[in-house]
């Protein structure tokens, strides 16, 4: 009797302890995702404030207050950043666990600032790497410079008065900007088309990815998705022709002493040929994803064809 009343002891001992142990790993789960979505938005927030303070820290003799402006922006940046990568929701950052559509952006912007910058920086201090970007950024340049080329639009913007060497500092870092833009959409497109985006062991989330995009209003997602993305394809293609029309005609051209500022010129170049670049991947990636929810519907329709007729065989 002793040995039947200490086995029912341990069995109960061991039932009662089961949910404990399984709320206890469920617990440490949980603590382990919380710390990595945590340390990733940190590692993503310090990246973002690196970006936007690159140009100050390459470009030799930055003033006091642009640098204290650089740090505000630098830090807004990382704060957003944190706050979106952080939330279990984001509401502004598309493609959050989409990887790698946001790092092949995030590595055309920064390649597209440091370039760019480091050719400023060979105005005042040239050494041996701001003559090499220099040489690049001025081959590209020359090679994109015909008529009505993105390229030669840019140089558009500038006023009448600006002198040759402005036109040419123009011209080079419009080159290397539009030229990285062009590398990282190819990237982007290698990856898509050898099946490395989105990833297939992770599942794709249309509500956390697209917090922009309402899947529930309006049409068919699969339709609504094509559309947008054909929007975006389309605008990302006229923008480096549009901004250059739209400055000469609304002025007379930009001042050459204001856009040919190092730190104006920097991000001038960068914003002309990032955002279109953007909007150009953005319309790709919605393209992808309404192919991906057809393929999904077709698999649904064949396996609910497939079931009734094996029913019938067995």
């Amino acid at each position: 009797m002793g040995k039947i009343e200490a086995g029912r002891h341990k069995w109960r001992n061991t039932i009662g302890t089961r949910p404990r142990h399984s709320i206890g790993s469920v617990r440490t789960e949980g603590n382990r995702a919380v710390a990595s979505r945590f340390s990733g938005a940190f590692f993503r927030a310090v990246l973002a404030m690196g970006v936007v303070a690159t140009p100050s820290v390459v470009l030799p003799h930055v003033s006091v207050d642009t640098q204290q402006m650089v740090a505000l922006a630098a830090l807004f940046a990382g704060v957003l950043t944190f706050v979106e990568y952080n939330a279990e929701a984001p509401s502004l950052i598309e493609f959050r666990d989409a990887p790698p559509f946001n790092r092949v952006r995030m590595l055309m912007l920064f390649a597209t600032v440091f370039a760019i910058a480091t050719i400023e920086r060979g105005r005042t201090d040239p050494n041996s790497l701001t003559e090499f970007f220099h040489a690049i950024g001025q081959l590209i340049g020359i090679a994109m410079d015909f008529p009505y080329s993105p390229v030669r639009l840019a140089t558009l913007m500038l006023a009448d008065s600006a002198s040759l060497s402005q036109q040419e500092a123009v011209r080079d870092a419009a080159g290397i900007a539009y030229f990285t833009s062009l590398l990282a959409l190819t990237l982007f497109v290698i990856l898509l088309k050898a099946g490395l985006w989105p990833l297939r062991h992770r599942a794709f989330n249309v509500w956390i990815n697209l917090p922009t995009f309402d899947p529930t209003g309006g049409d068919d997602v699969a339709d609504r998705l094509e559309r947008d993305g054909r929007i975006n394809i389309a605008l990302g293609f006229l923008l480096p022709f549009v901004i250059p029309f739209v400055v000469s005609l609304s002025s007379s051209g930009l001042n050459p002493l204001t856009l040919t500022s190092s730190q104006t010129l920097t991000w001038t170049m960068t914003a002309w040929s990032f955002l279109p670049a953007s909007l150009f991947m953005r319309g790709i990636a919605m393209g992808r994803i309404a192919d991906l929810i057809r393929d999904m519907r077709r698999a649904k329709e064949r396996d609910s064809t497939d079931v009734p007729r094996a029913s019938r065989v067995f």
